[in-house]
């Protein structure tokens, strides 16, 4: 049966961990020929760095062909053609799909279509279940456990498809507490505060950025996304309401880590990249190991 990855609640917890084993495998190997012979598709309808070369770094590493484009102009479907046919050609030749779109819901209706998996590099305000396990793999090195933590999510909670994911994923580990930080405009969704409420999890709404994360265990930043916004007065008035320093990590817990999946505009200080409890960047480099595994669980090859 067809394996894919939409949504981050399409893997169960012991996938979740399966996936965790697998990166800290490919973390001490990361050159595994296990896709020798196969060709991945890179369909990137929305501009995108770290996701793209992460993705072609893993399929590289694992020896795998990569086709596709990194630009929708440079895609036939600048000449109207649909998704659905670009999925059914595209499955001619590749083994595997790995996909980002603007619209939410286009990576499902394409593995609907796909005879082959599809991995969604994000959809819209939606999903990014492959930077959520990133951030789980992250978050366990730093952190040792997945269980018992207390995580701030800082910024756009309401388009973040980033915290939507990582709220779904860390929701089904034991006793997790979030703490949301956000503008009244720009607050987590309520079918995410009522997916906690069902499992009875603690969540606490927060307008300022004070010392109330001296009890975060991670701190996760997120950028004010101006492309989805309709109105440019609304996103000019909201850009810069939470800047993180590093005097205000003074009084955090020694084992805080500062996580965001880029790219960074004014969330984070400079300043803050030469504190031990900024992880970032190393975040970023483990996005390659953790997809180098969600590849290979997808297509049965460990």
């Amino acid at each position: 049966m067809k394996k894919d990855l939409i949504s981050i609640t399409d893997f169960s917890k012991d996938e979740y961990l399966r996936i965790m084993e697998l990166a800290a495998d490919f973390e001490a190997n990361p050159n595994q020929d296990l896709l020798k012979g196969k060709v991945v598709a890179s369909l990137f309808f929305e501009p995108s760095t770290r996701t793209r070369l992460s993705f072609e770094t893993a399929i590289s590493r694992l020896g795998g062909r990569i086709v596709g484009f990194a630009d929708p102009d440079s895609s036939s479907a600048t000449k109207g053609e649909t998704l659905h046919d670009t999925i059914k050609m595209v499955c001619n030749y590749a083994d595997l799909i790995v996909m980002r779109h603007p619209l939410e819901g286009a990576s499902r209706y394409a593995a609907e279509v796909s005879s082959v998996p599809v991995i969604n590099a994000g959809d819209g305000a939606n999903q990014h279940p492959t930077q959520t396990l990133l951030d789980m793999y992250s978050i366990l090195k730093t952190q040792g456990t997945l269980d018992n933590l207390n995580l701030f999510m800082v910024g756009d909670l309401k388009y973040g498809r980033t915290v939507h994911s990582l709220l779904q994923a860390m929701s089904e580990f034991e006793n997790p507490i979030f703490n949301f930080i956000a503008p009244e405009n720009l607050q987590m969704p309520p079918g995410y505060k009522h997916h906690l409420d069902v499992r009875g999890i603690r969540y606490f709404e927060h307008e300022e950025f004070t010392d109330i994360i001296s009890e975060a265990d991670i701190i996760y930043m997120t950028r004010v996304q101006k492309e989805r916004f309709s109105d440019p007065i609304e996103y000019e008035k909201v850009k810069d309401v939470y800047i993180l320093n590093k005097a205000m990590l003074e009084k955090t817990k020694p084992n805080v880590r500062i996580l965001h999946p880029l790219p960074r505009v004014n969330e984070i200080s400079t300043d803050v990249d030469s504190s031990e409890k900024a992880y970032y960047f190393e975040q970023a480099r483990n996005g390659v190991f953790a997809r180098e595994a969600i590849i290979s669980h997808v297509m049965n090859l460990k």
